[in-house]
Formats: C-alpha cells, structure tokens, sequence
C-alpha cells in the first residue's frame, strides 16, 4: 500500500491537497494500475468531484470507507436501518456526482409537455422520503430500547468500551459466559449485546457496545444514538485497550474524547490493558545513551509508567489466554459491589 502525505496550512478546498500533489497521485496511479485512492479525512462534494475529474480511479474519502464497513458488518435490522439512514445522509449532497443523465423528465398533460423534473431531483426526493422513514423507523426502536432499559430495574450497569479491535467483544463473552460474535477486525460488533452477570451472588448487567474511532463520522454519532445510550446510562465503564498497538495512547484519547462528545465522560472508569500476550518492544543496547522511545519500553516499563500516572484503576491481562482474569474479575466485583452497597446501603445480603 502506497501512502502520500502534504503538510498545508489547511486542506484546498478544491482539491483538499497542493495540485502538485493530486498531479503526483494521480500519475502514481495511472502508472501502478491502482483501483482505489482513499483518502484519510472527509471531502467534501465539491473536492470528491473536483479530484475524480483528475484521478483514473476510484476515488474513497474516510466516512465513505467507514460506512462501507459498517454496512458490510451490519447483520440485525436494528443495525442495518442506522447504517442505512447514515449512508443516505452521506449521500444526499453528493448525488450531483453521482449522474451524467441530468436531462430533464418530460412533464404535463400537453403535446409539448413542461420543464417537468430533473432525474437527481427525483433521488433526492426519493432519498429524503427514505431517511424520513428510516427516522421514524429508529424512533420506535428507541422508544422500545428505552423500555427495555427502564424494565431492566436498578441493577448496577456495566459497558465495555474502546477503540474497535480491542478486544472487548473476548472479554465479554469470558465474563458472562456468553457467545457474542467476536474476531480480529474492525467494527465486528454493531449491536449492543447485554447480558446477566453473577460475581458471587452479586448481579449486575454487562453490556457490550460498538468500537469507536479515530475521526467518527457524524452520521453515524447520529444514527447510532439508542447504542451508544448504553453507555451514557451505565454505572461503570469498563475502558479496554490494545496495549499490542504501536498507537494505543493515541487511541485511549480518541475514546476519552467520544466519551466527553456523547455526554458519558463523568462516568468512573476502569482501564484495561489487553492483549498483553502480543504486545513486543526492541530492547536497547547497553552501550545506546539515546533517550528511550516507546518501542522500547518493556510491558513492566509500560506497568509502572501507567500505574503511577493513571488516575483510574488498571489493569493488564490478555483475554484472549485468560491471563490475569481472577485479578480483573476480583476488581470488577469490588467496584460493582461499591456502587451496589450506595444504591442499597441496607441491601448487604448479597454479599
């Protein structure tokens, strides 16, 4: 995979990057028989038309690619109608690009008919009357979501959160002993799954929800409103971690930072540090006097780092070989029985 990067004070808004830059890609891709540019941000309608008359290829901004994947991984109804109405939203700005067919429709009751309607102007009426109803589709499924949030009683509320393949979905189903879809790519789970969970006749709801990213798409922050409410109506979250990433601080920021857009970043936290089982680092030199960079650091370097600093709780295990999995069951239930014990603090034959 090629990569090309500008630095600009701020992207063209003709073409997001310098023209020499689109004239570098494009003669890269011309010579390389390349299908498909991705580029890293959103365009806008008028960039994505202005750099396809340039490009040979097919031309992918990031909310395009990222829909494209949610649509391929949506499997419920549920899923499919968010993913559906945030891909029409995408859309509608941009059917312009879409048509070389503009001429107009043949209208009225006469011979010689009237100005009549322009095909793009029949889809955006057409897709509009879709996202209408998409709407209105999602408004009653948040209404019964809500119900079913509300009959749930006053059980303490857990939520895996994180980045997207961190492993959440092979935590939760080694906790509640469930079966949730889980494998090693990106955005595997798009429904929210929540289960039952007993830690010594303590109960509590744990719940499952979609990975976040770096750079979310609005549209989907939107249609995706009754899952993430998950999260903002839970007592605890429970924030996991690819320690294996080379950018997992950076990741750990992204999610703190969706938490504060969603409204769900007072909650209390507990960070855990997963896949400790992959994680590597280059060992220095004895006789390198250069400063140590992150791809040196031990996991026991990244520990202390960590448990000085964090200002949560932590801690490090690998889901996927249960390693440390007593300790982190032992934590959760200290902090569930906590917040159990302010809730009912004369309820204490639970435990």
């Amino acid at each position: 995979m090629k990569r090309f990067t500008q630095r600009l004070p701020q992207p063209s808004s003709r073409i997001y990057v310098g023209p020499g830059k689109l004239e570098e890609i494009a003669g890269y891709c011309k010579e390389q028989e390349i299908d498909v540019v991705i580029f890293d941000d959103e365009l806008s309608p008028s960039q994505t038309r202005n750099i396809e008359k340039a490009m040979p290829c097919r031309i992918l901004d990031r909310t395009r690619l990222i829909l494209d994947i949610f649509m391929s991984r949506a499997q419920t109804a549920y899923a499919k109608t968010q993913v559906q109405l945030a891909n029409y939203e995408y859309m509608l700005p941009r059917l312009s690009g879409m048509w070389t067919h503009l001429e107009r429709q043949r209208g009225g009751t006469g011979t010689r008919g009237g100005a009549g309607e322009r095909e793009i102007e029949t889809d955006r009426r057409i897709i509009r009357n879709r996202i209408a109803k998409l709407k209105e589709d999602l408004r009653k499924i948040d209404r019964q979501m809500a119900v079913q949030r509300s009959n749930r009683g006053s059980m303490v509320r857990v939520a895996l959160v994180g980045y997207t393949n961190v492993g959440k979905s092979t935590l939760m189903n080694l906790i509640s002993k469930s079966e949730v879809f889980a494998e090693n790519k990106l955005f595997a789970t798009l429904d929210t799954t929540v289960r039952k969970v007993v830690f010594d006749n303590l109960p509590f709801l744990l719940s499952d929800t979609v990975g976040f990213i770096r750079k979310l798409p609005r549209q989907l922050i939107e249609s995706f409103k009754s899952t993430l409410d998950e999260v903002r109506e839970a007592d605890l979250l429970v924030h996991v971690v690819d320690i294996s990433h080379p950018q997992f601080e950076e990741q750990i920021d992204v999610v703190k930072q969706t938490l504060q857009d969603i409204g769900a970043g007072d909650k209390p936290v507990y960070l855990v540090f997963n896949k400790v089982d992959a994680y590597t680092y280059v060992k220095k030199d004895e006789d390198d006097l250069t400063p140590a960079t992150r791809e040196n650091l031990s996991l026991d370097d990244l520990k202390k780092s960590w448990i000085a600093r964090a200002n949560t709780p932590c801690i490090f295990l690998s889901a996927r070989m249960k390693t440390n999995i007593e300790k982190f069951r032992t934590d959760l239930y200290g902090m569930v029985r906590e917040i159990h014990a302010g809730r009912y603090p004369f309820n204490n034959f639970l435990y």
